[in-house]
Order: structure tokens, then C-alpha cells, then sequence
């Protein structure tokens, strides 16, 4: 039950600033959430729109959450995206009319995720090798991707408008809608239970085999797996690796699923809203996606009740939400930590084994 106090205290949370937040701009607080609901859950189209933006959520969560295992902080996700998308939108562009999709699909998120991979691997790199702190080299890498990318697009590409070419018909992602009708006009994709399979999958590689377990170990106890000969630089490379990936095929959402090319900021804020969706989903697959479908909710509420409310006001309220997500993790370890007489206020985990 203590897994679950971080989602109580949050949710508990959110609500009570979304009635705050309404009563400070005259409006009552029952027909905010009356107007959240109907344009979020209450549609099939509001529904697409929730998945559509929770689909990006899922990737950049898992990409927090490997880092995380291993006992890193990869804070990057949101520029490792941005190159990544980047990449994958000028490869799509690039290839010739009359790609198979067999062949234009891996080709475009292959790209994206292999330039997301090794934009992380610097502070990798970093880390493992010079000791330096991945939260301080991840977010320079951000601010150094803010400036490639208008850079790329203007100077390289010579993109005035600040986007690459459409893509080829073969790099789009189908739309929901084919196989559901009633998401007639959202953005959902594929790429939503793309995301799901690879939660899952991310998770089996990550239990099931001895580099992911090595990770995780490593996450634990880094001086009890040197001890047992574990390579622990090489694993936190290879975390960093898997973790930059993971950013970069949130494009499949964005760029893939719905835009059909990039542009500057398309799926900006998604990087450090993954860290929050990770903290809430507790490590498992099925809570980070249930997780970045509450966030998506959230972000599709703020359109949703434009009328009554600014969306500037929602996405104070998301960022609040992050911060009490942080918060209420915080405290239900707590929790379970000894008391100050030398009793315990719960029952601790036992310490891992670093047995093969």
C-alpha cells in the first residue's frame, strides 16, 4: 500500500490546486472539472488527444527510469529528443518518394534513437570515466541542443520556417482512427501502443538479462558490484545509452504520428515531465504508462478548459504537479525509514544480491 501513497498525495494534490486556481479567476471550481472531464475522457476525440500526448510521456519516463536503475539522473532527455527528432525528421525528408514503409520506418526512428543515444553518451562518458555528475553535464547538453537545433534548421537546412520537408508517405505512422473510427480526427497513432510494448519490453531486458540486471545492481550497490567484478563504468555507459534512446523515440509520436515532419519545439517540456511520470510510475512498465496518461490528461484538460481558466494557469498546474510528485515519493520512503529511537516506522527492503 505505501507504493500507492505518492499517486494518493499527488492526485490529492492537483485537485486541490485546480480548485484553488479556479477560484482565483471567478470561476467555480465543480464546472472546471465538469469542462476538464468532458474535453479530456468525456469524447472519443478527447480521449485520442490524451494518448496522443501521453505517448511521448511513456518514452522520456522509461528513458529517466533506466537511467534511474542505474543509479543515474539523466536529466538530458529533453535535448537528447530534440536532435533526435531532428535527425529522424531530416532522414524521413530525405529519402526517396516511394519508400516502403518497411524500410522508412526503422530507418527514421533507427536515426533518431542512434543520435538521442550518443548525445547522451557524452555525459555518460563523463561519469563513468572522470567522475563527473550526469545532472550538471546533461542539463549543458540541453542548453547546447537549444542552440543546434534553430541553428541546423536555418543554417544547414536552410529552413526559414523553422522545420524540415515533409517526410515520405512511408515514414508516417498510421493514425488510430483506421482501426477506431471514433478517434476521428486526434492524434493518436501507433506509436501509443508501440510505447506500451516497449515499457514492457524495456522492463524484460532490464530483469531477464545479465547486462540489465548488472545495471540495475549497479543503481543498488556500486562498491559491492566493483567487488564482484562487475565492469560498473561499462554499465553506466551502456544505461546512458539505452536511456538517450528511449528519449529519442518519442519522436514516433510526435514527428512519425502527427506532424509528418519537424519543427523547432515539437515536443519541448516532454523531457522533464518524463522524470515526474517515472516517480509516479514506482518502476513498473504498467505505472509509467498509466502514469504519462495522467500527465497527458492533465495537458489536455488545459485546453480544455481555455474558456474558464488560462491555459498558462494549467501548466503551472503541471509543473506543480511534478513538484508534488517529488515531493510525495519523498515522503512515502520516508515512511519506511528507521525512527529516530532505533525502531523502524516500516518493515525496510532486504539489500539486493549482486549474485549472477
Amino acid at each position: 500500500m505505501r507504493s500507492l501513497l505518492p499517486v494518493a498525495l499527488a492526485v490529492a494534490g492537483i485537485v486541490l490546486l485546480l480548485n484553488l486556481i479556479s477560484f482565483a479567476f471567478g470561476v467555480a471550481p465543480l464546472a472546471t472539472l465538469r469542462a476538464a472531464a468532458a474535453g479530456t475522457w468525456g469524447t472519443p476525440y478527447g480521449i485520442g488527444q490524451v494518448l496522443f500526448k501521453a505517448t511521448p510521456l511513456v518514452f522520456t519516463g522509461l528513458a529517466f527510469e533506466v537511467g534511474f536503475r542505474a543509479g543515474l539522473f539523466n536529466i538530458g532527455a529533453e535535448g537528447q529528443l530534440a536532435l533526435g527528432s531532428l535527425a529522424g525528421g531530416c532522414v524521413g525528408a530525405a529519402l526517396p518518394a516511394g519508400t516502403p514503409w518497411i524500410l522508412a520506418l526503422p530507418l527514421c526512428i533507427g536515426v533518431a534513437m542512434g543520435t538521442a543515444a550518443l548525445v547522451a553518451l557524452v555525459p555518460g562518458l563523463m561519469r563513468a570515466r572522470l567522475g563527473v555528475h550526469e545532472i550538471i553535464s546533461t542539463i549543458m547538453v540541453n542548453r547546447i541542443a537549444d542552440g543546434i537545433v534553430p541553428f541546423a534548421l536555418v543554417t544547414l537546412l536552410g529552413a526559414t520556417s523553422l522545420r524540415t520537408a515533409d517526410l515520405v508517405a512511408g515514414a508516417s505512422l498510421p493514425k488510430l482512427e483506421r482501426a477506431l473510427p471514433a478517434f476521428a480526427g486526434s492524434a493518436a497513432s501507433v506509436a501509443f501502443p508501440l510505447a506500451i510494448a516497449v515499457a514492457f519490453g524495456v522492463e524484460a531486458l532490464l530483469r531477464r538479462t545479465r547486462a540489465g540486471r548488472e545495471m540495475r545492481w549497479t543503481g543498488q550497490n556500486a562498491e559491492a558490484c566493483r567487488a564482484e567484478g562487475i565492469d560498473v563504468p561499462r554499465r553506466q555507459v551502456q544505461a546512458m545509452l539505452l536511456s538517450g534512446a528511449l528519449a529519442g523515440g518519442a519522436m514516433t509520436a510526435t514527428v512519425l504520428g502527427y506532424k509528418g515532419y519537424f519543427e523547432l519545439g515539437l515536443g519541448t517540456g516532454a523531457g522533464f515531465t518524463g522524470i515526474a511520470v517515472a516517480l509516479l510510475g514506482r518502476g513498473h512498465p504498467l505505472g509509467i504508462v498509466l502514469a504519462a496518461v495522467f500527465f497527458g490528461t492533465l495537458q489536455q484538460a488545459g485546453l480544455a478548459i481555455n474558456a474558464h481558466v488560462p491555459k498558462e494557469a494549467m501548466d503551472v498546474l503541471t509543473a506543480c504537479a511534478i513538484v508534488l510528485v517529488a515531493v510525495a515519493n519523498r515522503a512515502s520512503r520516508a515512511v519506511g525509514s528507521p525512527a529516530p529511537d532505533g525502531g523502524s516506522a516500516a518493515v525496510p527492503p532486504e539489500p539486493a544480491s549482486v549474485e549472477s
